[in-house]
C-alpha cells in the first residue's frame, strides 16, 4: 500500500510496509527470479533488488503509469530488472515470468502517492477530479460510472465492497442530485455521504466505506487478486514464496481462502461413498502477521496491514 526507498525510506518520504517481513518472507536468493506485482514507488522492490547478484533477476510491474515512470527511470538501466507496466493478474501473460519465479510480493490496495496526490481522486480528504482509476488511462473514472450507473448497481457496490449499511440511503440520493448537478469532485461526493448519514460517535469518516467500495469497483480489485493469485501459483517454482499484504477483510479473506484451498483438504462429506485423495499444493508459512508498534507509530497506514506467506510445494512424484 505504501512504496518506500534504499532501505526503509524513499525520497518521497514514504515506507514500505511491512519492509522486513516481506524481505524475510521472500527468502531471496542472489541468483533468484522475483516479481513485485505492484510497484508503487519501488519500496520493496529496492529490497530485494539489494540482495540480488549478477545472475539475479527482478520483474516489476504496477498499472500506475507514474509507478512505471519511477521504475524505468531508476531501474532502466539495469540488466537484472524488467518492467511491465499493468495488472499483476496479467502476470502469467508476460513472456518474462515463462521461466519460472523464486517469489511473487502483491502489496495491495492504493499507494501512499496515490491517495496524497488530490488529482488522482483516490482521499475524500483531499478535494480532486472524482477519478479512483489506478491506471487513468483505462476504464471509467468514479464520475463517469457514477453518472450512469442504476441506483441498485450503486447501492450494492458500496455494500459488497464497503460492507456500507447505508448503501440504499447514500444511493438513493446520488441518484437525486446526479439530476440536478454531475458528481465531478472528491468532495462533492464525501459531503454528499456525510450529509445522509446517521449522527453518532464514528471514528472513521462517514465516506471511508463509500469511497473504498468504489475504488475497488472501478479498478476490478478483487477479480484481480483472484486471478493474479492464480497466476502467482502458476509460475512459482517449487519452494517458491508467495507473500500477500492486505488492507481490509475482504481482500484479507481472498487471500487466506486461497491458501488454504491450496494447503487443506476440504472438509469430509458425510454422504459421498469415497474419500476424495487431496494433495496439498501450498504450504502456509506461520500465521497472519501485522505491522509491530513501532512501525505503525511511524506509518499509520500499516496499522491495518496483514502479511501472509505460502511456499508452493513440490509436485508429488
Amino acid at each position: 500500500m505504501t512504496a518506500g526507498g534504499s532501505g526503509r525510506e524513499a525520497a518521497s518520504g514514504h515506507l514500505p510496509v511491512m519492509y522486513r517481513q516481506c524481505l524475510e518472507a521472500l527468502r531471496v536468493t542472489a541468483e533468484g527470479t522475483y516479481l513485485d506485482g505492484t510497484f508503487g514507488r519501488g519500496g520493496h522492490a529496492r529490497g530485494v533488488l539489494q540482495q540480488l547478484g549478477p545472475g539475479g533477476r527482478l520483474l516489476v510491474m504496477d498499472k500506475d503509469p507514474e509507478a512505471i515512470a519511477v521504475a524505468e527511470r531508476e531501474f532502466g538501466t539495469d540488466a537484472r530488472v524488467a518492467i511491465f507496466r499493468g495488472s499483476f493478474a496479467q502476470l502469467a501473460q508476460w513472456d518474462a515470468t515463462a521461466g519460472g519465479l523464486d517469489g511473487v510480493l502483491l502489496d495491495l490496495g492504493v499507494s501512499s502517492p496515490q491517495l496524497d496526490v488530490a488529482e488522482r481522486g483516490f482521499s475524500f480528504g483531499k478535494d480532486g477530479p472524482l477519478d479512483m482509476r489506478m491506471d487513468p488511462e483505462s476504464g471509467e473514472s468514479a464520475a463517469q460510472w457514477l453518472a450512469h450507473a442504476a441506483e441498485k448497481e450503486i447501492a450494492d457496490v458500496l455494500w459488497t465492497y464497503g460492507e456500507e449499511r447505508q448503501s440504499r440511503r447514500i444511493a438513493r440520493t446520488i441518484v437525486a442530485r446526479r439530476a440536478e448537478q454531475p458528481l465531478l469532485r472528491t468532495a462533492q461526493l464525501a459531503d454528499l455521504i456525510a450529509s445522509v448519514m446517521p449522527r453518532g460517535e464514528q471514528k472513521i469518516h462517514p465516506a471511508t466505506r463509500s469511497f473504498q467500495a468504489i475504488r475497488i469497483f472501478i479498478n476490478r480489485e478483487l477479480a484481480d487478486l483472484e486471478d493474479g493469485l492464480d497466476a502467482a501459483f502458476d509460475r512459482l517454482k517449487p519452494g517458491g514464496r508467495l507473500a500477500v499484504i492486505s488492507f481490509h477483510s475482504l481482500e484479507d479473506r481472498i487471500v487466506k481462502q486461497f491458501i488454504a484451498r491450496h494447503a487443506k483438504a476440504p472438509p469430509a462429506n458425510r454422504r459421498m461413498p469415497v474419500e476424495i485423495a487431496f494433495t496439498p499444493t501450498l504450504r502456509a508459512i506461520g500465521d497472519a502477521q501485522k505491522a509491530d508498534p513501532a512501525e505503525t507509530a511511524t506509518n499509520p497506514r500499516a496499522r491495518s496491514a496483514v502479511l501472509r506467506v505460502a511456499e508452493k510445494l513440490p509436485e508429488a512424484a
